[in-house]
């Protein structure tokens, strides 16, 4: 497996892979993503500004993840947190349903990690609706802490669990 930049010659297969999973999320009860969103206009800006990745294996695209500056404003509805403090915050985590459960998400939330690093960034911050079990316990795996339950005015009704990870940055 290769985690790499995507390129605007992937945006196609992004897109089969969201077809993919969309109809799997939806039939969970997680409405995060329709068929407006994310779409090609999404994922195009963040080739653009290089804050799309990929999980690519033997050419294939296997699972994508958006890594920005950029904090949804919402994160101050959790009270620990200072939003204005630099963060790192993965988007648009997904994984082809025919590649599930080989270790994907997790190298895709470790590039997140590779970023910060790279960025002198000690904070990863991300979310996820209240109903994706899966994607929860996986960032309690990989050491992430529950801040609280917040709303995102960008997905009206919906609830969103938002979690991070403090990085120790200090060379051993």
């Amino acid at each position: 497996m290769n985690i790499r930049l995507a390129t605007l010659a992937d945006i196609d297969a992004i897109m089969q892979l969201v077809k993919q999973v969309v109809p799997i999320m939806q039939a969970t009860g997680n409405l995060q993503w329709d068929d407006k969103y994310p779409d090609t206009a999404v994922f195009t800006t963040d080739v653009q500004t290089k804050q799309l990745w990929v999980a690519d294996i033997d050419g294939q695209i296997a699972g994508v993840i958006a890594i920005t500056l950029g904090q949804e404003p919402e994160y101050g509805q959790v009270p620990e947190w200072d939003t204005t403090e630099p963060a790192v915050v993965a988007h648009r985590l997904a994984v082809s349903p025919d590649m599930q459960g080989k270790g994907i998400a997790n190298s895709l939330l470790q590039q997140c990690e590779v970023v910060a690093r790279e960025k002198d960034i000690p904070l990863i911050r991300l979310d996820t609706n209240t109903v994706n079990r899966p994607m929860q316990n996986l960032f309690l795996k990989i050491g992430y802490h529950l801040g609280g339950e917040i709303t995102l005015h960008k997905k009206p009704g919906l609830k969103f669990m938002a979690f991070e990870k403090r990085l120790n940055l200090e060379t051993v």
